[in-house]
């Protein structure tokens, strides 16, 4: 299983609209998520910095990527959502800048003790 997080620009002044979008997300665009092999999928926003954080978990996040890029749910779903981005080149469930994992709490916990 691997962690993922993404981070996404959105326009500020379409900080509520994003939201109402995603409330709810179209049933069949979370169908496809799921199909794609994420789950604990959560997205946060940063209001201040209208940045969006995202996290998932995944056991092949190149098969999900391909899963959902050759989706036309996904296509959809990512064509509506564009108008939200600043600066992304392509899809954002293809695009968004993924950051790398520092720490993770239960990694160490459950590592053996380096004393």
């Amino acid at each position: 299983m691997t962690r993922l997080a993404f981070t996404l620009e959105v326009h500020p002044d379409m900080l509520d609209a994003h939201i109402e979008r995603h409330s709810p997300v179209w049933p069949d665009m979370l169908a496809e998520i799921a199909a794609a092999g994420r789950r604990n999928y959560s997205i946060f926003l940063d209001r201040e910095r209208a940045t969006l954080f995202g996290y998932y978990e995944v056991d092949d996040d190149e098969a999900a990527r391909a899963y959902l890029a050759a989706s036309p749910v996904a296509a959809r779903w990512e064509a509506s959502m564009s108008e939200f981005f600043v600066a992304l080149d392509g899809r954002a469930d293809q695009a968004a800048r993924t950051l790398t994992e520092v720490f993770n709490l239960n990694d160490q916990l459950t590592e053996s003790p380096a004393s």
